[in-house]
């Protein structure tokens, strides 16, 4: 009996011997990289990012469970942690995945754009982040997360009170950048606030990679806007065969015209980017 027990805790001590082990060996490879993950969540915005260092942040959650299916990819089985959860704005394909996320992990923040709604899906997840212990941040132009040493998520907009906008007008736009590489993530914002960030921001739009605004609907990715992002990557964020046509043809034809590579989750499921500062991969 007491040799079983020698047994069972030499195997016990030789399978946490071998967790450090791979868990040391993971933490030195993804030294140095930060990881950009545009979750395939069907007809619906979910991106998932990592920096060097660990720091993790999901902006919008898809529409139910393919989020955390999703999560389940680019995160190793143990993390059961998220540190900063975006809400770009309260429509149910971008907020109705959010309230599993914050069952099933900790959660350290939520921000938010602070667009009234009083539907269902925001009332839900409303109660989810209450019941986490947590009170929403409204993000606000100028507001910036720092990651990682040179790891930053800056706020373009909101830059007002987007109470009683338009859900998709309200959208949380942000910039992320580390070292030479950037991302522009618009969530669903349409043209009239593309342009009005091209008036603002000019060249300093400027991203290797665009997720396309409102899943490629024509309502978004102005000509204008388009230009001065001038990306290499365009991420449609859309399901297969969804019924609004998503990406319409007159996007892909504004993409075409700039030279800019379409990325599609329908076809290519999840979309994932990583980077040492200097150059981007597609994983």
């Amino acid at each position: 009996m007491l040799r079983t027990q020698g047994v069972a805790a030499l195997v016990a001590v030789i399978g946490i011997a071998t967790f450090f082990v791979w868990y040391e060996v993971l933490a030195r490879e993804r030294a140095g990289i930060l990881t950009v993950a545009f979750l395939d969540v069907g007809q619906g915005d979910a991106i998932f990012i990592e920096a060097p260092n660990g720091a993790q942040v999901l902006i919008d959650g898809g529409k139910g469970m393919s989020v955390v299916r999703a999560l389940g990819s680019v995160m190793p089985w143990h993390d059961r942690s998220i540190d900063v959860v975006i809400a770009t704005h309260p429509d149910l394909d971008h907020i109705g995945g959010l309230t599993e996320v914050l069952a099933r992990y900790d959660v350290g923040m939520v921000l938010e754009a602070g667009v009234l709604d009083d539907g269902a899906d925001q009332q839900a997840f409303l109660r989810a982040i209450e019941r986490e212990g947590l009170t929403p941040i409204k993000a606000r132009y100028g507001m910036v997360l720092a990651l990682d040493e040179e790891v930053h998520l800056t706020i373009l907009f909101p830059d007002t009170d987007v109470s009683y906008f338009e859900p998709n007008t309200g959208s949380i736009v942000a910039r992320l950048t580390y070292g030479e590489i950037s991302f522009l993530l618009t969530g669903d914002a349409p043209s009239q606030i593309e342009t009005y960030l091209a008036g603002r921001y000019h060249e300093q739009l400027a991203s290797d990679v665009l997720k396309l605004g409102h899943h490629g609907s024509r309502t978004s990715s102005h000509e204008l806007f388009v230009g001065y992002v001038a990306p290499r990557y365009g991420i449609v964020s859309a399901g297969c065969g969804n019924t609004y046509g998503h990406p319409h043809t007159e996007v892909l034809a504004t993409m075409a015209r700039f030279d800019v590579t379409v990325l599609d989750t329908c076809t290519e499921g999840t979309i994932v980017f990583t980077s040492d500062g200097k150059s981007l991969r597609r994983k």
